[in-house]
């Protein structure tokens, strides 16, 4: 069947199943968006930024376990959409990102709108493509999908020359794929695992070390019936939480530079760390030479690249977490001896009692700890919380009780502020039946406050709980221990009317300053069923505690809470 290369987009779009696109047109692009309006095939969301556009397919990749997909014009319509491509690709989230360029007789001549996309991209995109030549383009697009969501996920380019989606030629769409090049391991090495098997067998102080791969891999369930049968104790990094569930008891807590006091104790004890879909990130380890040093360790992960690459593993096994972790229970389940670690998950207890999660809770102020707690109790599972980049965002991942998977969703390893309030939206679409909260400061909702206009035109109640202690409060914590309180631009004091601000783009807004307002403005905020701001005013210079600083062993944590 003959069309032209922008409805081969549409129809390739419809035969991978996408229901929904994220994006924001231009001129390069025009005829695909031209095609959008025709078929009317599946829906479209316009955000108002592109940046925005890329994050709101992320948070839906993440919250349902299928590909995000964004569409984006040329030069600054793509650099705007950079940021959403890095922030995807350090935390292996599958994206197909189709952007459209200039026509090919005009690359390379600096013409209108210009940016050479494929260049750009190429350090923070799994792979991507530049189309010169319509009859690729069906063939493209199918590996795109399957090149997003195999193997190590992570987002894909496709930037389509202007004239490429205006030609006409055959369209049929590939069943299949194959990529000389690329080739997924997903079983692990069998002998391999068998060393590991004994490993575990004869280790006294075993710990399961969670990472986000758990979750990619849909590896939850296995993870924690392998951790039931063995009775091995473990921590979640920051990607990983809800894996466990919070209320599973051997689950220490969240490891890293504010993981708990038990976690991180345990790490520097252990004698083996048996790492699932991990990838040894510096603000998990600290100091490398201090970490897990009387350990060896099993590292588990579907990309090569990764192990070894910062710590020296011992038990090398290339392959996805959940058909490794089946295997490795099959092979110990036999002989293993639960009762064995008895002493051991003692001594992690005793470190959860000397230093417990916890903060100084206030009548007088609101507490950011007690805000997210309460969320939790209200909400508890029923929620999906995104959140920004900054002190809320670690009080979040201390302080909520995450019981599975996908239900905690944020930027781990670009950081990114901006990411929360769009990829609110993105999961909200995607997971229409759950209370979708974004959890962010008062300097991270600024950066994609436009999406109020996106929410309320689409109808997407998300509820924006914005931290405010009127300050860049993670940098103002560093200030604070180490550079002798010298506030250098973080005190963001001038702030806008965040309730008029939600109001004037169709939203609502409160403020809120007690407990009472709290309780009342989030149930009111969820009967309303409108996006929402609420300004949350909470105590100036609290400081998120636990805390590893910046190059040191995991041993060494700040512990004292230093209300001022």
């Amino acid at each position: 069947m003959k069309m032209s290369g922008a409805q081969m987009v549409c129809e390739a779009l419809i035969a991978e199943g996408v229901k929904t696109v994220f994006g924001y047109p231009g001129g390069a692009i025009m005829n695909v968006y031209d095609e959008i309006y025709k078929q009317n095939s599946f829906e479209h969301i316009l955000t108002r930024h592109e940046q925005a556009a890329v994050h709101a397919a992320d948070g839906y990749a993440r919250a349902t376990g299928k590909i995000g997909v964004a569409m984006v014009t040329s030069g600054p319509g793509f650099t705007n959409a950079v940021t959403g491509l890095a922030t995807a690709y350090m935390d292996s989230i599958p994206l197909v990102v189709i952007s459209g360029q200039v026509p090919l007789s005009l690359i390379g001549t600096d013409g209108f709108q210009e940016i050479d996309a494929v260049g750009i991209s190429r350090p923070c995109t799994k792979h991507n493509y530049l189309v010169d030549d319509i009859a690729k383009l069906p063939k493209i697009i199918k590996e795109a999908f399957y090149i997003a969501n195999s193997g190590r996920p992570g987002p894909v380019l496709v930037d389509i020359p202007k004239d490429i989606t205006a030609e006409i030629a055959d369209f049929k769409y590939p069943k299949d794929v194959f990529v000389e090049t690329y080739k997924p391991n997903y079983k692990g090495n069998d002998r391999q695992i068998k060393k590991a098997a004994e490993a575990i067998l004869k280790a006294r102080k075993p710990l399961l070390y969670v990472g986000g791969g758990t979750v990619l891999s849909n590896a939850a369930d296995l993870v924690k019936e392998f951790a039931k049968m063995t009775q091995i104790p473990a921590v979640e990094t920051l990607m990983a939480r809800g894996v466990m569930g919070d209320s599973n008891p051997l689950l220490i807590g969240m490891l890293g530079m504010h993981g708990s006091y038990a976690s991180n104790m345990a790490m520097s004890e252990t004698d083996l760390v048996i790492s699932l879909g991990a990838r040894f990130d510096d603000r998990v380890t600290g100091k490398l030479s201090e970490f897990a040093r009387y350990a060896d360790v099993i590292h588990i992960d579907i990309d090569p690249a990764n192990i070894g690459k910062l710590v020296e593993v011992d038990y090398p096994i290339v392959g996805d977490v959940s058909i490794v972790v089946e295997k490795l229970s099959k092979l110990i389940k036999n002989d293993i001896k639960p009762d064995r670690y008895q002493a051991w998950r003692e001594i992690l207890a005793r470190y959860e009692e000397l230093h417990p999660l916890t903060y100084n809770d206030s009548n007088e102020v609101l507490k950011p700890q007690w805000v997210i707690q309460r969320i939790g109790q209200l909400l508890g599972e029923d929620a999906i919380i995104t959140s920004d980049v900054g002190q809320h965002q670690m009080w979040a991942a201390q302080f909520y009780p995450f019981d599975r998977p996908r239900q905690w969703i944020n930027s781990g390893g670009l950081g990114t502020m901006g990411f929360g309030f769009p990829a609110a939206l993105g999961a909200k679409r995607g997971v229409p039946e759950k209370t979708v909260i974004n959890i962010t400061g008062d300097g991270s909702i600024l950066m994609n406050m436009q999406e109020l206009v996106t929410a309320s035109e689409y109808k997407i109640p998300v509820i924006n709980v914005i931290l405010n202690n009127h300050f860049l409060g993670m940098v103002r914590q560093w200030q604070t221990f180490f550079y002798d309180k010298r506030y250098a631009e973080t005190d963001l004091s001038y702030q806008p009317d965040f309730v008029a601000l939600a109001e004037a783009c169709g939203g609502i807004g409160y403020n809120v300053t007690t407990k009472e307002e709290f309780d009342k403005a989030l149930k009111d905020a969820i009967q309303q069923d409108k996006v929402c701001f609420m300004n949350v005013a909470i105590s100036r210079f609290e400081n998120v505690l636990p805390m590893v600083p910046s190059g040191g062993a995991l041993y060494n944590m700040l512990l004292e809470h230093k209300d001022q």
